[in-house]
């Protein structure tokens, strides 16, 4: 069974399509969470909505007890870790991390950099360890398998590797840096652009997006190939 992490960090509350004004990153992450339950409705599906309701901003007593030994802690040191020991655990629970966050003047929006700042805990999802020299780093979350999709929207367009505005794109850049550093490498983006543009280029980026997002579903829950699934079943055989 895979457990999904579905987060949305848009402002607006509603998903374009079904509201006035309704954001298009929920709609998108909304699509990807219903097609895969659809297939798999045995899989578990954890929701934060971050967007309407933001991971409170960092502290300095919030710093002060995330760098205490968790054994040296004060009962006020727990409580001010408290939600972000939350946010962890979930993040701990999931194979898959199905993020919509749209670009906000150029990076993420303040409530998902929260979010992200929340889930990058010393002992928890990395560890530092001065034996290994110039990389002392260790990514916690490289224990198992997982993978994350990141669901964005844009105003412009160009801002994917190689376009126009690629080099003012500091949101599909940060998230895969910060979720790499913790451990997980296998990051999928999928945009929709010409939001400021509307009309017609605007239709044709949402059904892009909703395509490849199909396409990528598809692809993640297709039976493994039968020459994959023979050797699996030899392999078990041998160790029986």
């Amino acid at each position: 069974m895979t457990h999904l992490l579905h987060l949305d960090a848009s402002a607006r509350p509603g998903r374009a399509g079904e509201h006035p004004h309704g954001s298009l990153t929920r709609a998108l992450s909304h699509r990807f969470v219903a097609r895969w339950t659809r297939a798999r409705p045995q899989d578990a599906v954890s929701y934060r909505d971050v967007g309407l309701q933001p991971p409170p901003a960092l502290s300095g007593e919030w710093i002060h007890a995330a760098f205490t030994p968790e054994a040296n802690r004060s009962p006020a040191q727990r409580t001010v870790l408290a939600h972000s020991d939350a946010l962890v655990n979930e993040l701990l629970r999931a194979d898959l991390l199905v993020l919509g966050v749209p670009m906000y003047n150029f990076g993420p929006p303040a409530a998902f950099k929260a979010w992200l700042d929340h889930i990058v805990r010393i002992g928890r999802t990395f560890d530092f360890d001065p034996a290994r020299g110039d990389d002392p780093y260790v990514p916690l979350l490289a224990d198992r398998p997982r993978q994350a999709v990141l669901l964005s929207s844009r105003g412009g367009h160009g801002f994917d590797d190689g376009g126009a505005m690629a080099a003012m794109n500091h949101l599909d850049p940060a998230v895969r840096t910060v979720l790499g550093f913790i451990g997980i490498t296998e990051v999928h983006g999928i945009a929709i652009e010409h939001e400021e543009h509307g009309g017609e280029r605007l239709a044709r980026s949402v059904a892009l997006a909703h395509a490849r997002i199909d396409a990528l579903v598809d692809r993640w829950l297709a039976p493994a190939p039968a020459v994959h699934r023979a050797a699996g079943m030899q392999k078990a055989a041998l160790a029986a």
